[in-house]
């Protein structure tokens, strides 16, 4: 007699569903993220963006909370049996650049556009409460739908942790998920990895002191500029001298300012830029040998700096555990083709961070290339002329309800 441990595994008729039934659902997902591209905003403060939420979860069953700090909107739906919660996280700002993208739902607000996808990760998340609503009866356990302003340098992650989004279902949610569309990756395809995936982010501001003069008799005054152009490459070298070659640290001035006119010596200098590390160690190594490097060659050129280092996100890390799972989701909702592991960190930052230290969760990337062009030609996130393939939303919904689910049946 066969036993029920000798009982064959019966297939799983949920999750290979969802995939349809996100594609059911993109011509609201579609019609969604084109409204939030026309009307981008930046910040913390987006209230055209939350209005667009709040009308979009009308008449699902959540309990609905809007922030205090910012316009944030906090998501919860009850399943129908008790359990855990899990979070899943969408970011709803956008960033100061003029559209070029050629779309013809191009930002109708001057100087600011959806060049980073976050319209398209509101969508995905709308779509996804929409879906899981249908599957309320399945969930031992609540979901927790994070929708995020300020990522954009303005740590709007902790705004929200700070007004209790982690604990919206009356306890702490015991897993979280976020993805981020990326328009040079094949679309469609979620990659991930264990441990460190993305960079964490800081900036250095240096000025740089001297004493102004008249451009013809230079020995008279103490210029600024030669020793700003030293700093420029001696901090370039530092970031590749100071740490081993497994040791991913990336450093990049990105502005120098000097100068009126061609025959006034300045009085002063200005040097910045963007420095990203994948441990804390790092992190602390790089920090403390930018003021070294600054303070010294400021004085080898009779100058005096001011350092102002200002730290921004820390590294985002995935449970090791939760990386792999997100895979097995991605392989089995959205075919074994669409789902690849991630060799190396990327450098880009992310606030999502703040949650992955304090909940067990995974970060995950979704291409998004239009497929008219390839990925290593496509214009990347942060570029006025970025364009994300929308029909990649589809596999963004059912990778956010797939994980729910499975974390909640």
């Amino acid at each position: 007699m066969t036993g029920p441990e000798q009982l064959p595994t019966l297939p799983d008729l949920v999750l290979p569903r969802l995939l349809d039934e996100a594609r059911e659902l993109q011509p609201d997902t579609v019609a969604l993220r084109r409204r939030l591209h026309a009307h981008p905003e930046i910040g913390l403060q987006l209230p055209n963006t939350q209005q667009q939420i709040l009308d979009a979860l009308d008449g699902l069953p959540l309990e609905i909370t809007t922030g205090k700090t910012s316009t944030s909107v906090t998501a919860v739906l009850r399943g129908a049996k008790p359990g855990p919660a899990v979070l899943l996280r969408g970011d709803m700002d956008a960033l100061p650049l003029q559209e070029e993208s050629g779309l013809d739902f191009p930002s109708e607000i001057d100087g600011v556009m959806h060049a980073c996808g976050h319209d398209t990760h509101v969508a995905m998340l709308v779509s996804a409460a929409r879906l899981l609503s249908r599957h309320a009866d399945e969930l031992a356990g609540s979901v927790v739908f994070m929708f995020q302003p300020g990522e954009e340098g303005q740590h709007g992650a902790r705004h929200m942790i700070h007004e209790g989004v982690l604990d919206a279902a009356g306890e702490r949610v015991e897993r979280a998920f976020g993805v981020h569309i990326y328009p040079t990756l094949p679309s469609g395809r979620v990659h991930t990895r264990p441990g460190p995936l993305m960079a964490a982010v800081d900036d250095f501001h240096v000025r740089v002191l001297g004493k102004g003069g008249h451009g013809s008799v230079p020995e008279a005054a103490v210029d600024p500029i030669p020793a700003a152009a030293a700093l420029v490459g001696a901090l370039h070298t530092m970031s590749s001298r100071r740490f081993a070659a497994t040791e991913p640290a990336v450093l990049s001035v990105t502005h120098l300012d000097a100068g009126t006119t061609t025959n006034i010596i300045p009085e002063t200098a200005f040097v910045e830029g963007t420095m990203r590390t994948l441990s804390d160690a790092a992190r602390a190594t790089m920090r403390a040998e930018v003021e070294k490097v600054c303070e010294g060659i400021a004085a080898a050129y009779g100058c005096r700096v001011q350092v102002d280092l200002t730290p921004g996100y820390p590294v985002t890390a995935n449970d090791p555990d939760e990386a792999a799972r997100v895979l097995d989701l991605a392989s089995t909702v959205l075919g074994p083709e669409n789902a690849a592991p991630l060799p190396d960190p990327i450098m880009g930052g992310e606030d999502f961070s703040y949650v992955l230290q304090r909940v067990p969760g995974a970060f995950a990337l979704l291409g998004g290339c239009p497929p008219d062009v390839d990925p290593a030609e496509a214009p990347a996130n942060h570029s006025n002329r970025v364009r994300h393939h929308e029909d990649a939303m589809t596999h963004g919904v059912a990778l956010h309800a797939a994980y729910a689910l499975s974390t909640l049946r």
